[in-house]
């Protein structure tokens, strides 16, 4: 009998593998506010932990507001303009058929009405490319181009806290508690560092897998370790005359 393995225990839903929520402050997600165009102020700029980009809470009035990843440039007492006549500057949320090609936006939506899901990470963005009838074509922070309905907002600028990865971690201490507040376990050992009763990778003197590491998007957790449902692996060739 060899013991469970991360994705095994982490299937369970213990406590030990989730995010503490005690600190979280709130999700970051546009309102549904309908047709027009309405302004709102931005009111504060706060840390969550867990969060690699600073958050930005604008204020509608005084029953309604919302939280959403801090664009690089905003500041407190900035007005911030929501809706299809917005002008197109950093900070305003504006849908993507009434954004310049070429701007680089964040929070965007990938269905109408989501409340943004793409490009909230610290110093990430999308491209808006181009319009065509009632998509828009919009690269992603990965380089790849979807379309997108022109009714998905989007808010002009780039997340703030971009370059935050370049620091090194010099203490264990502090990588070890950025992963508790993402609910992430540190350190984590190598499969073909263990046992082969602990792990599909395990055993062997050299430590090497001894099989592929790729396996299927339906493996079971016991074997599901390594490349999941990769559509390659390792160095690409290259193209002759490239």
């Amino acid at each position: 009998m060899g013991k469970k393995i991360k994705v095994q225990r982490r299937g369970r839903g213990t406590p030990t593998f989730k995010s503490n929520p005690m600190r979280k402050i709130a999700p970051a997600r546009y309102l549904n506010m309908g047709a027009g165009t309405v302004s709102g102020v931005v009111s504060g700029l706060l840390h969550e932990p867990g969060r690699g980009a600073p958050l930005v809470y604008i204020k509608i009035d005084q029953e309604k507001g919302y939280y959403a990843a801090a664009p690089e440039g905003v500041y407190i007492d900035q007005v911030i303009s929501i809706g299809s006549e917005a002008a197109a500057k950093v900070g305003n949320v504006l849908p993507l058929g009434s954004i310049p090609e070429s701007t680089m936006v964040c929070n965007l939506e990938l269905r109408p009405g989501d409340g943004g899901k793409i490009a909230k990470s610290s110093g990430s963005f999308a491209t808006v490319v181009a319009h065509r009838g009632d998509k828009t074509t919009v690269k992603l922070p990965s380089k790849r181009n979807v379309e997108l309905s022109n009714n998905c907002r989007a808010t002009i600028g780039i997340v703030a806290g971009g370059g935050r990865t370049e620091k090194p971690f010099m203490k264990a201490g502090e990588k070890f508690h950025l992963k508790r507040a993402k609910g992430q376990i540190y350190p984590v050992a190598h499969g073909v560092k263990m046992t082969a009763a602990s792990h599909p990778h395990g055993g062997g003197r050299h430590r090497r897998p001894g099989k592929s590491t790729t396996v299927s998007r339906h493996a079971p957790p016991g074997k599901k370790v390594g490349l999941i449902a990769a559509r390659n692996s390792g160095k690409k060739k290259r193209e002759r005359g490239s």
